[in-house]
C-alpha cells in the first residue's frame, strides 16, 4: 500500500493510501483520482503502484503536461518516481510518501487531526468505473465472460498496454508476414514471445487475475480479434457492440448486457477491424472511416472510427447462428404459428412476390433466410446483398455482393448494378437482401416482367408504411415518374407484405401478413390475412398473445388449387375468442 498527499488550490490537502494497481488521474468522471481543474485533461496521467518503493507515472498525451519535481515528462512518456517525489498536474500536486502497512480493512486510514491533511475520499481513488451510473439510471447488467473482476480490469488494461509495447519491440508481426511466414508460424512466435513477457511481469496481479488469463487476452489481441474471440462462438449472443476499447456490450436473448471483457486500447480495436476487413478487400482509415463487412460465418459487421466516432473505434456485429434457423424454430420462438408458416410456404411455391418489412434488428434477414429455404432446389436462384449474409443451401445458387469504391473513389458496384445485371443471368428467382435505394425500381420492373417469386426486405413500421417507403425508393432512382404509375407498378408486382417487429421483451413477432389486392383510384388497397393479438404480460414480463386470422381469404386461392398445393382454407377463419383473456 502506498501513501500519497494531494494538494489542491484553496482547499485542505487530502491524504490517501493506494493498494497496488493502476489509477487514472484526470478531470473525467471515470478517473480514479479526480482533479476537477480546467487545466486538467479528462484522462491526464496514470499512476501504477507496485510493491516496490517507486511509482510508474505515465503521461496520457495531456496538453498541460505531467511534471516530476518540476521536470516535464515527454508527451505519452513513462517515468519512475521515488519516495518524496512531487508529481504536478497544473495547480494540483501529488506527494509520494512511500509504502506503508495496510490497515486491517485495506481501506484508507482514520481521519487526520485538525490542521493536518484530510483523507482522500475513497470513491475517488479506488471506485470501479463499471459501478458508476448517472442518478436514476437503471444499471446495465454485467455478463461475466473473461472472469476478470470489474474492479481489476483497469489494472489489467495497463499491464496489457505496456506488454503490447514490449511485444512490438521484440516481434514485428507485419514484417514477418511480408517476409512469407505462415499463419501458424506467426501464431507460434507470437505466443512464445507473449509467454516470455508475461512471465517477466514485475507488477503484482490483482486478486482473481492469473498470468494465464492475461496471456490469453494478449494472444487474442496479437493474432486474433481480441475479446471478440470470446463472444463470436457463443450461439446465444445475437449482437456484439464495441463502444471503444473498454466498453463491450452484447445482446443475449433480447436483453442488453455489458461484458467484463475489454481491448487493451484503441490500437487493438483498430487491429481487430483491420483483420476483419482486409481479407474482403475493404479498408478503413481517416479518409474512409466507415466500413461494412462480414465474418467468415456470415455475421454482418459495421465499423466506424474517429474522427466520426467520438468514443474511439466502434464495432457492431450482427451474429447469425452457425446452423440457420428453420421455420420450426420460428414457430417454437412464437414468431409465427403453423398456419402462417404453411401459408407463406405456399406463397413462395406459387411464385408470389413477397416483401418482408420491419425495423432495425426485428429479424427481417432471418425471416428472409427462412422463406428462401422454401425455394425449389431445381430453380436458378440469384441472391444480391450489400454484405453477404443469407445462408441458402440450394444447389443452383449464385451469390452476388456489392463492392464499395476504392481509395480513388472508383470501382463501386452498387446493389442496383447487380439487380440489373442479374436480369441477364437467366434467374428463376431473385432474392435481394434489402431494398434501400434506386434498385427498388429495377426490382419492381423485374417482378413485372416474368421474374416473379422474388423476395426482399425493406425498413418500415407497417405494411402501409412499406408501400410508402417503396414509392420513395423508386423516386430515388432518378426518374420523374407520376405517383400513380409508381403505385400501379407496386400493386401489380407485390402480392404479400410480411410485417415483423421486435417487441419490448426482446422477442420477434410477425405482427401482420397482408395481401395487396388492387388499385382503387390512386390508392393501393390491402387486406390483412393474419395479425398478432397482444393479450398481456406474464409473471416474467414476457409478452403473451397469439396469431389470429382476420377472416379475409387471399384472392389467389384458385391459383393455389391449380398448382395442386394443399392449403386448408379453414386457416383463414377467425378463431373463437377465449373465454378468459389474460391482462398485463
Amino acid at each position: 500500500m502506498y501513501e500519497i498527499i494531494i494538494t489542491q488550490p484553496n482547499k485542505t490537502a487530502m491524504r490517501g493510501k493506494l493498494v497496488p494497481g493502476a489509477y487514472q488521474v484526470g478531470s473525467g468522471p471515470d478517473c480514479h483520482i479526480r482533479l476537477p481543474g480546467p487545466e486538467i485533461a479528462a484522462a491526464h496521467a496514470t499512476l501504477i503502484i507496485t510493491n516496490e518503493e517507486t511509482v510508474k507515472v505515465v503521461d496520457l498525451n495531456s496538453p498541460g503536461g505531467t511534471y516530476l519535481d518540476r521536470r516535464r515528462l515527454a508527451s505519452g512518456a513513462t517515468a519512475e518516481a521515488g519516495i518524496g517525489t512531487t508529481i504536478s498536474f497544473g495547480s494540483y500536486a501529488i506527494l509520494l510518501r512511500g509504502p506503508v502497512t495496510a490497515s486491517p480493512t485495506g481501506a484508507v486510514a482514520a481521519p487526520a487531526p485538525d490542521g493536518a491533511p484530510g483523507e482522500l475520499p475513497q470513491p475517488d481513488v479506488a471506485s470501479s468505473r463499471s459501478d458508476r451510473n448517472p442518478a436514476g439510471h437503471v444499471p446495465i447488467p454485467m455478463l461475466k465472460i473473461s472472469g476478470i473482476p470489474p474492479a481489476a480490469r483497469s489494472v489489467v488494461q495497463e499491464i496489457k498496454k505496456h506488454a503490447h509495447v514490449e511485444l512490438l519491440k521484440r516481434l514485428n508481426l507485419k514484417r514477418m508476414s511480408i517476409s512469407g511466414a505462415s499463419e501458424s508460424e506467426l501464431a507460434e512466435r507470437a505466443k512464445a514471445t507473449i509467454r516470455e513477457i508475461v512471465g517477466e511481469l514485475s507488477v503484482p496481479l490483482p486478486s482473481g487475475v492469473s498470468n494465464a488469463r492475461i496471456e490469453q487476452e494478449m494472444i487474442q489481441e496479437a493474432i486474433g480479434l481480441g475479446p471478440l474471440e470470446y463472444l463470436i462462438p457463443m450461439d446465444d449472443i445475437t449482437e456484439i457492440m464495441v463502444n471503444g476499447p473498454d466498453r463491450i456490450y452484447v445482446e443475449r436473448n433480447g436483453v442488453i448486457y455489458r461484458t467484463d471483457t475489454a481491448f487493451a486500447d484503441d490500437h487493438q480495436v483498430m487491429a481487430a477491424i483491420e483483420r476483419i476487413v482486409s481479407p474482403l478487400g475493404r479498408r478503413i482509415d481517416e479518409s474512409s472511416p466507415m466500413v461494412d463487412a462480414r465474418l467468415p460465418d456470415g455475421s454482418r459487421v459495421n465499423a466506424i472510427i474517429p474522427p466520426l466516432s467520438l468514443v474511439g473505434p466502434s464495432i457492431t456485429i450482427r451474429k447469425f447462428a452457425h446452423n440457420p434457423y428453420r421455420i420450426d424454430d420460428l414457430i417454437r420462438f412464437g414468431s409465427l404459428n403453423r398456419d402462417i408458416a404453411d401459408f407463406l410456404r405456399t406463397c413462395v411455391r406459387i411464385r408470389k412476390n413477397i416483401i418482408i418489412s420491419g425495423g432495425t434488428g426485428s429479424g427481417k434477414t432471418t425471416l428472409l433466410n427462412v422463406l428462401s429455404s422454401f425455394l425449389p432446389n431445381r430453380e436458378r436462384i440469384i441472391t444480391i446483398e450489400d454484405a453477404a449474409e443469407l445462408q441458402l443451401h440450394q444447389e443452383h445458387l449464385v451469390r452476388l455482393e456489392a463492392r464499395p469504391p476504392n481509395i480513388e473513389g472508383k470501382g463501386e458496384i452498387s446493389i442496383r448494378d447487380l439487380v440489373r445485371n442479374s436480369l441477364r443471368m437467366r434467374p428463376d428467382r431473385i432474392v435481394v437482401g434489402e431494398c434501400r435505394g434506386g434498385e427498388a425500381l429495377d426490382m419492381l420492373q423485374a417482378m413485372n416482367t416474368g421474374h416473379d417469386g422474388s423476395l426482399t426486405t425493406i425498413h418500415a413500421n407497417s405494411p402501409r408504411d412499406a408501400l410508402s417507403r417503396l414509392e420513395t425508393l423508386v423516386l430515388m432512382a432518378g426518374f420523374d415518374l407520376p405517383l400513380r404509375a409508381i403505385r400501379e407498378q407496386i400493386a401489380s408486382a407485390i402480392t404479400i407484405v410480411v410485417q415483423i417487429a421486435r417487441e419490448r421483451d426482446g422477442s420477434r413477432k410477425v405482427t401482420q401478413v397482408s395481401e395487396i389486392t388492387k388499385m382503387e383510384g390512386d390508392i393501393i388497397t390491402m387486406q390483412d390475412l393474419f395479425v398478432y393479438k397482444h393479450e398481456g404480460w406474464d409473471e416474467n414480463d414476457n409478452m403473451v398473445g397469439r396469431h389470429v386470422p382476420t377472416g379475409s381469404v387471399p384472392t389467389f386461392m384458385e391459383e393455389i388449387r391449380r398448382a395442386k398445393l394443399e392449403l386448408d382454407i379453414g386457416i383463414f377463419s377467425p378463431a373463437p375468442e377465449p373465454t378468459e383473456a389474460r391482462h398485463g
